[in-house]
């Protein structure tokens, strides 16, 4: 697995050759509580870079999960849609949400690495 990436809406994606795995960050969900509802996008359907791809709904609010880069959607995690209790569990692992096949790589330079979402989250939430 490469390099993790964030995205100022708490998202993050690994690559694997052409191919984005997207995700909500812990401190997303640390922030939403308990999820109780998640709902993704079509396979086969473009998104575009700082659109909405999918929701999340907990027990506090509702909210819109953005994809942080370009693409096509080839593939949905059901599992969370089936136990959304699961992104609570594992959001940066198990619990994805899409995987894209990347239209502009250089749409990664716009995220985040790890120590700089971190300070970023850590501002924004005090």
């Amino acid at each position: 697995m490469s390099e993790v990436k964030f995205s100022k809406e708490h998202e993050w994606i690994t690559l694997e050759e052409d191919v984005a795995t997207i995700g909500i960050t812990k401190h997303a969900t640390e922030m939403l509580g308990d999820i109780v509802f998640a709902e993704l996008p079509d396979k086969g359907s473009n998104v575009e870079k700082d659109g909405t791809a999918g929701v999340v709904e907990s027990t506090k609010a509702a909210s819109d999960v953005y994809t942080p880069i370009s693409g096509e959607v080839v593939d949905t995690n059901q599992s969370i849609v089936d136990d959304p209790a699961k992104i609570n569990e594992d959001p940066e692992g198990a619990a994805w949400f899409f995987k894209l096949k990347i239209k502009d790589i250089s749409e990664l330079d716009t995220l985040m690495n790890r120590e700089e979402y971190d300070k970023f989250a850590k501002e924004t939430s005090s």
